[in-house]
């Protein structure tokens, strides 16, 4: 007489858990990997911009370039100690563009001079005292707080030198231009060549 089989033991029932989390599993790889290759692409895109050779955007405006005109000569005295301290500070901040006039190269012994246009207007710092000047006399003027002694002497050129500053400053004007160039300098050696109490010219020997 056969027996029967012993009664299989039923199958558990499904893990909801486990098939939600495989479930996870299957879309979020695909996801991180798409974010992997995204973040490689953009990442090279910037060290792109960093390799050499790469050109960058500039805005803005540039400065005016100088005149293309020949070097001017420009004599100067021998610089003083106080020109050679007082006069960087000026020199580095003269405008390329100066009543209308661009700059132009000099031809100097000295680094302090500089020059706008044609006919030209002359800066040199570091000049000698004007020659003929009276303290308090007709031709001085003060713009900006500094004191220039104007000499019209020359029918051509007329020639402003600062009289209240410890290394005077020059500027040689075309008499058919008017004072704007050293009015546009003044505030200019006013803040970086320091004052002292003006005092007649020397004598001539």
């Amino acid at each position: 007489m056969s027996t029967a089989a012993p009664d299989q033991p039923a199958a558990p029932p499904p893990d909801p858990l486990r098939r939600a989390a495989l479930i996870a599993t299957a879309v979020l790889v695909p996801l991180v990997v798409v974010l992997l290759v995204l973040v490689n692409v953009v990442g090279r895109g910037s060290d792109a911009e960093d390799e050499p050779g790469t050109v960058a955007e500039i805005s803005g405006t540039t400065s005016a370039p100088r005149a293309d005109l020949p070097p001017l000569p420009v004599d100067t005295p021998p610089i003083t100690p106080e020109a050679d301290l007082a006069c960087p500070a000026l020199m580095g901040q003269l405008p390329l563009e100066l009543a209308e006039e661009t700059s132009r190269p000099v031809d100097s012994d000295s680094p302090f001079a500089y020059a706008w246009g044609d006919p030209a207007t002359v800066l040199v710092c570091g000049a000698g005292p004007p020659a003929g000047y009276v303290v308090g006399g007709p031709q001085t003027l003060v713009v900006s707080g500094v004191e220039w002694f104007v000499d019209t002497t020359d029918p051509d050129v007329y020639v402003w030198t600062t009289v209240d500053r410890n290394v005077p400053v020059q500027v040689r004007v075309p008499a058919s231009s008017d004072s704007a160039a050293p009015t546009a300098l003044s505030p200019l050696i006013a803040g970086s060549i320091p004052y002292t109490e003006p005092t007649p010219a020397p004598l001539p020997d």
